[in-house]
């Protein structure tokens, strides 16, 4: 590696340039960010900037250095970043482009129907959404059913969410509508890396073609037919009406751009919860007995046709299910959380550590190096059910060096950046496992190790690198 000593001002962290024009490191860090990341940090320190495709990326490896980070939000920007990114990539006109004045803060009210007594309505709806997709794979499984696992979580937690945000498609065919917009939803994700990496949608085949067809589906003449919406995609509706410069299609966008938030992440997270579950079978009887035991004392019975309800307090209160949960997000999650510098300052970081930063310089954060730390966690690259277990309550203390974490688990970014729909996130998975395990019996089928795929490092939850049958058939 060359690392660059010039044109470094006093204070800035050492430069690690590369030697390919432009590109810089970018290559080797796709490959494996994680793997260059505690390279780096074992030659140079904590903290250390690294030229990657133009830009300047520093990154503060030590996590009781985040608070410092985290805590600048007025020098370190998260929201016209992320702006600039989402706008390209879901083909909408940028939010802060001054056409659109105060629609940004409005879109963020909105996420107060993410949270208190709106959450508790919308995932009550999640929960008979689900079940209603349940129930219909319990009609199909009079004995036991062979699927593959992705595409199982793929299909549930697709319509369900689309159904629970945007409401039913009315037409007979309303299940084959929605299982055709997730197979252009599928073809496009699978590009949102490269769209992610500012390459240009021309160079992407087929993808702006399925781009626009998924943004057609969102248009108002056939928004309005759906029946039973959310309240938040309702809301955003009635914002965007008050702007008459956004015009159908750049609404259509937008909540095209709001489905893939509300999905992106979240299928491939329950995909990796289901799969660590049943990889683990004392974790998959654990979580089972706490599930059945809360049915029981309810006086709520399992079974197709009887439906489950529990309040947000229940399904917080199954701790080995939140437990295993957190533990697959601990080792299926590879954000970045980015910050832009829009000044030139230094930020003191603590034990008299300065890092003088310029205009436009990144600033990173990549939980996955702590959510690796054996120091934090012991046998890191093990599944442990019930490592967020402390007599028989929530652990939400871990340590480091001796020292108390302030951040021990960052699956849904931090600060600024942070996910609103995290807490919907959690409870749809939380549901989506309740239900299955309730109603059927699983088991894998093939006997083959799942890795991930490293293709989506920084962007949020790793996918898996290929899928795996498993079979399953209604408990007796």
């Amino acid at each position: 590696f060359f690392i660059s000593v010039f044109n470094r001002k006093t204070g800035e962290p050492p430069l690690i340039n590369g030697w390919i024009p432009y590109l810089g490191k970018a290559l080797i860090f796709r490959k494996d960010a994680f793997k260059f990341l505690l390279d780096q940090q074992k030659k140079l320190g904590d903290i250390f900037t690294v030229h990657i495709a133009g830009r300047y990326i520093t990154f503060i490896m030590d996590p009781f250095q985040y608070v410092y980070v985290i805590r600048n939000s007025k020098q370190l920007e998260f929201h016209e970043f992320a702006d600039k990114m989402a706008s390209k990539t879901f083909d909408y006109p940028a939010l802060s482009n001054g056409k659109f004045p105060d629609l940004k803060e409005n879109l963020h009210r909105i996420y107060q129907y993410l949270q208190g007594k709106p959450l508790d309505v919308i995932s009550d709806h999640m929960m008979k959404n689900l079940q209603d997709i349940f129930e219909w794979k319990c009609s199909q499984a009079t004995d036991w059913e062979t699927e593959k696992m992705y595409k199982f979580c793929c299909s549930v937690m697709f319509e369900a969410s689309f159904v629970t945000l945007y409401g039913r498609v009315p037409a007979a065919d309303g299940h084959k509508v929605i299982s055709e917009i997730r197979d252009k939803f599928i073809k496009f994700d699978a590009s949102f890396p490269y769209l992610a990496a500012n390459i240009p949608i021309e160079l992407l085949g087929a993808t702006k073609k399925v781009r626009k067809e998924l943004i057609h589906h969102f248009l108002l003449q056939n928004m309005t037919k759906w029946l039973g919406g959310s309240k938040v995609v309702q809301a955003r509706q009635d914002i965007f009406e008050k702007y008459e410069l956004l015009g159908d299609y750049d609404k259509a966008a937008h909540h095209f751009a709001f489905l893939w938030a509300s999905v992106g992440n979240t299928i491939p997270a329950t995909f990796w919860a289901m799969y660590y579950l049943l990889r683990h079978p004392e974790a998959l009887a654990a979580v089972r007995d706490e599930i059945d035991h809360l049915l029981q004392s309810t006086g709520q019975k399992r079974g197709p046709t009887y439906n489950i309800h529990l309040t947000r307090e229940q399904l917080d209160n199954l701790v080995y299910l939140e437990s295993a949960l957190n533990e697959s997000l601990r080792m299926c999650s590879s954000s970045m959380n980015i910050r832009i510098s829009q000044e030139d300052f230094v930020l003191k970081l603590e034990g008299n550590q300065e890092v003088s930063l310029r205009k436009g310089d990144w600033i990173a954060l990549y939980p996955q190096i702590l959510h690796m730390d054996p120091e934090v966690y012991e046998d890191p690259k093990e599944y442990k059910f019930d490592r967020y277990i402390e007599n028989g309550k929530k652990k939400t203390t871990f340590y480091k060096a001796g020292r108390k974490l302030k951040y021990f688990l960052m699956p849904f970014g931090s600060g600024i950046s942070m996910c609103p729909g995290r807490f919907l996130a959690m409870n749809e998975m939380k549901m989506f496992l309740l239900l299955l395990l309730a109603h059927f019996d699983v088991e894998l089928v093939e006997n083959k190790a799942v890795k991930l795929d490293n293709s989506r490092m920084g962007l949020g939850i790793l996918l898996p690198d290929v899928d795996i049958a498993f079979r399953y058939k209604l408990r007796s």
